[in-house]
């Protein structure tokens, strides 16, 4: 992906998360990874959405759409007044409920580029600490979440002078091995551990989502 393409498609979901209603709460946006450190081009843009949860209830709304569309939780875990405008965009998890993440991968990217979302309650750098706590006790480094990442949008604020760092190329970060020694995983260990993320990234094609609770 060219990088300013890349940087285009992030200022886009800013644009929508600013302007347009979300099927929940969106708090913070986030982009980590090949994007931050300044490569061109760029094999993946990876984008972060600290969300909150969904709170009110509407049964008649999820009645109307899970007879309409066979979706349920509507007016739940995702609002009934976004689900009405944007009934293009509703996605369900594989038990036919809602999926936030999913709905927000709908209608913030498109069909046909390799960006991955993720979609969390916990902010970026709560959510980098836990994951790699979980990879680490499990072994599973593929799962580790990049920690070089930096935050674009913030409760209705926009980081339009690191946005201008960022399409300069001027942030600077270390390798991956190197940010993850710096959050204590032990040399070995930290190159292992990343080349299972970049293992797994290669593996990726397309729009891609992960919806994580912390």
């Amino acid at each position: 992906m060219d990088r300013d393409a890349a940087l285009d498609r992030v200022d886009a979901v800013v644009d929508a998360v600013e302007s347009d209603p979300m099927p929940v709460p969106v708090r913070e946006v986030w982009v980590y990874g090949d994007v931050a450190l300044g490569l061109d081009p760029i094999e993946r843009l990876d984008v972060y959405v600290t969300k909150d949860l969904h709170m009110r209830g509407d049964a008649d709304a999820e009645a109307e759409f899970e007879a309409s569309h066979g979706v349920k939780g509507v007016g739940k875990s995702v609002s009934a007044e976004w689900a009405r405008e944007f009934p293009e965009h509703l996605r369900a998890n594989d038990n036919g409920h809602a999926a936030p993440e999913k709905c927000l991968a709908a209608q913030l990217l498109p069909d046909d580029e390799p960006v991955h979302l993720e979609v969390c309650n916990a902010p970026f750098d709560r959510n980098v600490t836990q994951r790699l706590k979980g990879a680490l006790a499990r072994e599973d480094y593929a799962k580790i979440l990049d920690p070089r990442g930096v935050q674009l949008w913030a409760d209705g604020t926009r980081a339009e002078e690191t946005m201008a760092k960022l399409r300069g190329g001027e942030l600077p970060f270390p390798t991956l091995s190197g940010a993850l020694e710096m959050l204590g995983v032990e040399g070995p260990k930290a190159t292992e551990a990343a080349e299972a993320v970049r293992t797994y990234r290669d593996g990726q094609e397309g729009p891609t989502v992960r919806g994580d609770v912390v």
